[in-house]
């Protein structure tokens, strides 16, 4: 039997931390296993918010503008190396690799590039979380080759949500903190919670299929997200409600469970981390920093800030964020309207959103938000000479990071790549 860990990834589309185990109104009882025999990151945020790009980072451990998902794949956009992917630097250190399921670093019928021994395609198994974590579970009963890494990736808290059952009673369903409480976002809402009751059940199956075969405490389990959840204000934007994800970490032979880790983390970190479990060495050029001095006892900080980027997502909105415990500080590119629509998915809460006539205003250049006063990010302080200091520390820590990792934003607008697929700002629908 290997000295190295097994490695399970399993990632699910669109969830923030919209999550029992971080006190979100629906039970996850399952994930709140993992997250007690492990550790919960309650500050841990994507590199960027766009489904591809967030993926593409975590798993390279480098920021889009350098490993080149700048947009979604399927879109267009592509991965400067995809030998950078962790499936092969897995690979190439000893382990058996594969994948269930969905993943977003390249389009899909270009899958067998990125390094996995076995694949078993997303469009080949069923939508619905738990049928499709009963495939991923038949297939750890069956893993024979370790150590494995197994990525496994779920769709369902994608929209458009198709609940198999009737979802929560929208009327005792409690909006998200920054909609209105409006029965169109309720039971919107109660649709989502629904698709997460099915991925925490479906990580039910995973975790028992794993103490069957005594996969447990050889293993090291991540549960994470591409970014927040598909509504207005979330997804494919810099507000914490957008970049925020769940990340959860199990490892009972590599370090203690019952952590809750209130530090700052970016899922770029993850790959250090992991390189740092197995001692093996990291790959060079990496954004991250390994957490494992954390997780096994040293006290201390690893992160005083994390950056975020968004570039494209179905149109271009190129910005760029830093974050400390404290503050967080948005630069925007472009003149735009406050939200670009067609980067907003299609819902009734958009619709809702927009029969109210929201939004309206320009959006400004730079917005500036404390974060312990105003937790929703909803008071732009830029203008505010009580934050004056503020406001030009950040700006300079943004400047260093964009020097520091040469992001061509910089520089002038970043073109698309060739063939991609761009929707114009001003339109309302991806």
């Amino acid at each position: 039997m290997s000295s190295l860990p097994n490695i399970i990834l399993i990632h699910t589309h669109d969830t923030g931390r919209h999550l029992g185990c971080y006190g979100a109104p629906v039970p996850t009882p399952h994930l709140s296993r993992l997250a007690r025999e492990g550790a919960l990151f309650r500050r841990a945020f994507c590199a960027s918010p766009g489904c591809s790009a967030s993926r593409a980072s975590m798993l390279t451990g480098q920021m889009p503008h350098t490993n080149g998902v700048i947009g979604l794949v399927h879109r267009g956009f592509r991965m400067r190396d995809v030998r950078r992917h962790l499936s092969h630097l897995l690979r190439d250190a000893g382990y058996h690799t594969a994948l269930v399921g969905f993943q977003h670093e390249v389009p899909a019928d270009q899958v067998g590039t990125l390094g996995y021994d076995q694949i078993i395609p997303n469009g080949d198994l069923p939508r619905h979380s738990v049928e499709r974590c009963k495939v991923a579970a038949d297939w750890l009963s069956r893993a024979s080759d370790e150590p494995f890494f197994l990525n496994i990736g779920l769709v369902e808290t994608h929209r458009p949500f198709s609940p198999l059952e009737s979802p929560d009673d929208e009327r005792y369903v409690n909006p998200l903190p920054f909609l209105p409480d409006d029965p169109e976002v309720r039971r919107d809402v109660a649709e989502l919670h629904t698709a997460v009751r099915h991925v925490d059940d479906g990580v039910g199956l995973l975790l028992d299929a794993m103490d069957r075969r005594g996969l447990t405490d050889r293993s090291l389990t991540i549960y994470t997200t591409d970014h927040g959840v598909p509504f207005p204000r979330a997804k494919a934007t810099l507000f914490d409600a957008g970049t925020g994800v769940a990340f959860l970490m199990r490892a009972p032979r590599l370090f203690s469970g019952g952590q809750v880790v209130d530090t700052l983390f970016s899922q770029v970190d993850l790959l250090p981390t992991l390189f740092d479990f197995i001692t093996l060495p990291a790959p060079p050029d990496l954004h991250g920093l390994s957490f494992v001095p954390l997780l096994t006892g040293k006290p201390g900080v690893i992160r005083d800030q994390i950056v975020t980027e968004l570039t494209y997502h179905a149109a271009y909105d190129p910005a760029r964020a830093v974050r400390t415990t404290r503050h967080k500080y948005i630069r925007y590119f472009e003149d735009r309207p406050r939200w670009v629509l067609p980067n907003v998915d299609g819902s009734p809460t958009k619709t809702h959103l927009m029969n109210l006539g929201l939004p309206i205003g320009e959006r400004p250049r730079e917005m500036l938000f404390d974060l312990a006063a105003d937790p929703g990010e909803f008071e732009n302080l830029t203008g505010s000479p009580h934050y004056a200091g503020v406001l030009a520390d950040l700006r300079r820590q943004l400047d260093d990071w964009m020097e520091r990792t040469d992001d061509p934003i910089r520089n002038g607008p970043m073109p698309p790549h060739p063939g991609a697929k761009i929707t114009p700002h001003d339109a309302i629908n991806p």
